[in-house]
């Protein structure tokens, strides 16, 4: 039988930090005058009096988990913090349904930056502070969860990323809290960082504070309906490529360079492919545009090399409208959007390891049937890649493109056309934010589509956030029976 103790606890713990994470909104409203710091004192004593209860029914009941009550325990955080996150969003002055307040806060969380807001430049700024909280604690959860959760549960294929002195389930929370110490004081290092640059390439303080924690979790939110495009700014927006790229690379793999390995990063198969994956597609689309758009390369690098790297990383900005570049360039964005970053960083999508698991082993197949008798084991990182991992790998990526087929279709049956239908599914699996066509596009946004497809959607950006596996075990009956 399944104890829910150790995960209510663990649960109600993690509710009443996002109340604490309310207080800085409180603040700002204070200072501005804004009458919504009264929302957000309401909302943060009740989600604060829920999480203490559900700690205090449940206190000495350990921390130790075992496998399933760890699955279960990584679903019920994603899919309940959200819902008390949407509390200020849902009786601010913005006046949203609780459903829209729910997307909005699951889009946050799971750093997927889609939004049903319009006129954010007239928001209450500690509506727009509050957003980019949600995607900054999401971001930081992400890394936690990539690097000692997933590879203990072994899902999609992260087993291979883990530690080798650390083989139990069990001693998942100990671990977890080893890492988010060392990992947190980077991760809040890299957003101070980017904020000082936004400062200097000329934002605002509140401006660079906002989007230096949505640029470094890779989450797309911004405080203009206009995104980065909004500051028309060069500057800005080459310190937003820098930053979401650095929020794409294992924070890993920043530690050892911190602790004398200065080249553990371009060692590091995963960040070298994403790399080359980067220059490449920079360099097509700022051709292409300079090309067959008539761009001048100056502003052909500019537009391309932004919004190809920002849907690759799945962040999100926008800077121009590039659904207005035709029908290549929809086509590029439509499948750059799966592909993601790197295992252990802030970034969404497949991953890029998934797709050097998935064409070694292809390699390896087509070499054994030219030479049978031959022996060809395929290697990651200079390790071989097992058959559990190569299994995991190829059953992650058939359940994503099956999983991607019928929220579409489930989206579709909602009435929109199947361009909205297929980019709103892709961007919800994928974590990416704007979809494609003119009411989901970098120009457009997500309120005009029905409570039902918001809902699948923040269903998709769930399970998407939470590697599929994650969250679908959970429907299975041989996991309740244990």
């Amino acid at each position: 039988m399944l104890d829910p103790r150790p995960i209510l606890y663990t649960l109600g713990a993690l509710i009443c930090m996002l109340a604490a994470g309310m207080i800085l909104p409180l603040l700002v409203d204070v200072i501005a005058g804004n009458k919504d710091w009264e929302i957000f004192m309401l909302a943060m004593f009740l989600t604060l009096t829920i999480g203490g209860m559900l700690m205090l029914a449940n206190q000495g009941t350990g921390d130790n988990l075992n496998l399933r009550q760890a699955f279960l325990l990584t679903s019920l955080t994603w899919a309940v913090l959200p819902a008390f996150a949407a509390l200020p969003l849902a009786f601010s002055e913005l006046n949203l349904s609780y459903t829209d307040a729910y997307f909005e806060a699951m889009s946050g969380l799971t750093t997927t930056g889609s939004t049903v807001i319009s006129g954010l430049d007239n928001a209450p700024p500690g509506l727009l502070l509050w957003r980019a909280l949600l995607q900054w604690f999401g971001g930081i959860g992400i890394i936690v969860m990539a690097v000692a959760v997933l590879p203990m549960l072994q899902v999609g294929g992260m087993q291979v990323f883990k530690a080798e002195s650390f083989d139990t389930v069990e001693k998942i929370l100990p671990r977890a809290g080893q890492i988010s110490l060392s990992i947190s004081g980077l991760y809040v290092a890299f957003t101070a960082l980017c904020m000082l640059f936004y400062m200097i390439a000329g934002m605002s303080m509140f401006d660079a504070l906002a989007h230096s924690m949505t640029t470094i979790a890779t989450g797309g939110f911004s405080t203009s309906d206009g995104s980065i495009g909004h500051f028309d700014s060069f500057a800005i927006d080459m310190v937003t490529i820098l930053f979401m790229i650095v929020g794409s690379i294992p924070f890993v793999l920043f530690l050892q360079i911190l602790r004398g390995k200065p080249l553990a990063i371009w060692r590091d198969e995963q960040v070298r492919a994403f790399s080359k994956l980067t220059l490449f597609l920079c360099f097509s689309v700022t051709l292409w545009l300079v090309i067959w758009k008539d761009f001048s390369p100056e502003e052909a690098f500019r537009y391309g090399a932004f919004n190809i790297i920002s849907i690759l990383t799945g962040t999100g900005f926008a800077s121009t409208d590039y659904s207005q570049w035709g029908g290549f360039s929809a086509t590029l964005f439509f499948f750059v959007m799966f592909i993601g970053g790197c295992a252990g960083s802030t970034s969404c999508g497949i991953k890029i390891f998934r797709f050097q698991v998935l064409f070694k082993s292809m390699q390896s197949w087509v070499n054994h049937i030219v030479r049978p008798n031959g022996m060809f084991v395929p290697t990651y990182n200079k390790r071989p890649i097992t058959h559990d991992v190569r299994s995991s790998v190829m059953a992650f990526m058939s359940l994503f493109f099956a999983t991607f087929i019928v929220l579409a279709l489930g989206v579709a049956s909602t009435g929109v056309d199947w361009i909205t239908a297929f980019s709103s599914a892709g961007t919800a699996l994928a974590n990416v934010g704007p979809g494609l066509g003119e009411q989901v596009g970098p120009a457009g946004n997500f309120s005009g589509l029905n409570d039902s497809a918001k809902w699948m959607m923040s269903f998709g950006m769930l399970i998407g956030r939470l590697e599929l596996f994650s969250v679908l075990v959970l429907f299975s009956p041989t996991f309740w029976r244990g």
